[in-house]
């Protein structure tokens, strides 16, 4: 679930009263990150603020609405840009670049306080990743909302760096090999200088460099996160045309598609065999219970 929604959207439309508009309903201030070593210029998402005062008055009445509709549909929500609940990057409106712009408080926990108050326990996973303040990391931890570990941003010959699997200081954490803004880790490997692949090949104790991509999996699973996620991608060997998204660009996203060729018995053994040698493997006897409550 990503944090905002567009400006086109159904919600402003139909809301306007939700988000920090003008007398003609145009944005005041936008979304986005400030410039970083990845960005210079930074992101300029460019969607509507909330109004955090209004939705505050309302006891978040639309927030509870939206994690109510997707608790229906999904086992678990994972939303995007946690740390935006806890102080968010205001840019003016107009601006080209995200390089002008001001961090303003959010609500913090309150809305998913108020959310559980009235839609019991949520499975939600929160995504602490980016500019990370001792702020944003309490509150994640009052909420004991897993947060995120992302092993391709771990190879930075760091050994400190929090996302290698041996810093992970909880099982209350979700670890990916990537994530959909990230590269495939192919494509990663190909764009990664030699300091990095050296180091990869070290920490992941393998000497070609081929081999990477397929222990960077293995290491996820043997991580102690509660949960361990690969992209498709990363099964299938994929090359980086195979990319998801990339941030801030529009057009060409979103167009990844498997086929029914792709998953053959032999992909299916060597996940069931990552899954036994981890103890990641779900009992039968789980599986036959969600079978039975599915048919009924």
């Amino acid at each position: 679930m990503p944090i905002y929604v567009a400006y086109d959207s159904a919600d402003v439309w139909v809301s306007p009263q939700l988000f920090a508009l003008d007398e003609n309903k145009r944005p005041i201030e936008v979304a986005g990150c400030p410039p970083d070593p990845f960005s210079p210029t930074g992101q300029l998402w460019g969607n509507p603020l909330y109004d955090w005062e209004y939705h505050k008055k309302t006891e978040y009445k639309w927030w509870i609405q939206r994690l109510k509709f997707a608790a229906s549909l999904y086992d678990v929500i994972r939303i995007d840009h946690f740390r935006g609940f806890e102080s968010y990057y205001a840019i003016p409106f107009g601006n080209e670049t995200a390089e002008q712009g001001r961090w303003r408080k959010g609500p913090n926990k309150a809305l998913f306080l108020a959310a559980k108050k009235e839609l019991g326990e949520l499975r939600i996973i929160a995504e602490d990743l980016g500019f990370i303040t001792p702020a944003v990391r309490r509150m994640v931890k009052a909420l004991k909302y897993p947060g995120m570990k992302v092993l391709q941003f771990g190879f930075d010959s760091d050994p400190a760096n929090e996302h290698l699997p041996h810093n992970f200081q909880t099982p209350n954490c979700v670890a990916y090999t990537g994530t959909h803004d990230n590269e495939t880790l192919r494509g990663w490997l190909e764009s990664s200088n030699k300091k990095t692949i050296k180091y990869a090949k070290k920490y992941l104790r393998v000497t070609k460099k081929s081999h990477i991509p397929d222990a960077i999996v293995a290491c996820a699973w043997q991580s102690v996160a509660e949960l361990a996620v690969a992209q498709m991608q990363d099964f299938l060997h994929a090359d980086k045309s195979c990319r998801m998204n990339t941030p801030s660009v529009l057009g060409g996203n979103w167009q990844f598609r498997t086929d029914v060729s792709d998953f053959t018995p032999e992909l299916a053994m060597q996940i069931r065999k990552l899954n036994r040698t981890y103890g990641r493997n779900v009992p039968q006897a789980d599986i036959t219970e969600n079978t039975e409550e599915t048919s009924e």
